[in-house]
């Protein structure tokens, strides 16, 4: 079964620290660009973070820009998001999706987020929630 498991959620107090994971079964993690993405009901889905295939090109939503840190161990096939410093806004329900970055990206010092829309591979999500 081609499937993407996230897991790492939970409830956190503010200043606190978690990390996702983001599992892939079935199909070869490395070869995708992988997306971190949250939604809070009644809101659009954000991109928060995105990661190259290699690992060394990486981007970040400015909202979490110094407080996260997306990486990649392909021998595992997972990709890990480290959540620090956590806000009450950053409460949300968390997904990875796998995917390809645009051709123009090559060239780019950081990943390109892909559409939605054309990604391969969603997971189902992992509720972060932030509070006293």
């Amino acid at each position: 079964q081609l499937q993407l498991v996230e897991s790492g959620g939970g409830l956190v107090q503010p200043g606190g620290s978690l990390r996702l994971s983001c599992a892939a079964s079935g199909f070869n993690l490395a070869v995708y660009t992988i997306g971190w993405f949250r939604q809070v009901p009644g809101k659009e889905r954000e991109g928060v973070s995105c990661i190259g295939i290699s690992g060394s090109r990486t981007n970040y939503v400015d909202s979490v820009k110094g407080r996260f840190t997306i990486s990649r161990d392909n021998a595992k096939n997972t990709v890990f998001l480290q959540m620090n410093s956590l806000k009450p806004e950053d409460t949300a329900t968390y997904y990875c999706a796998a995917g390809h970055e645009p051709v123009w990206a090559a060239g780019q010092p950081f990943c390109i987020m892909p559409a939605e829309d054309g990604m391969n591979y969603w997971g189902k999500g992992t509720l972060v929630t932030v509070s006293e």
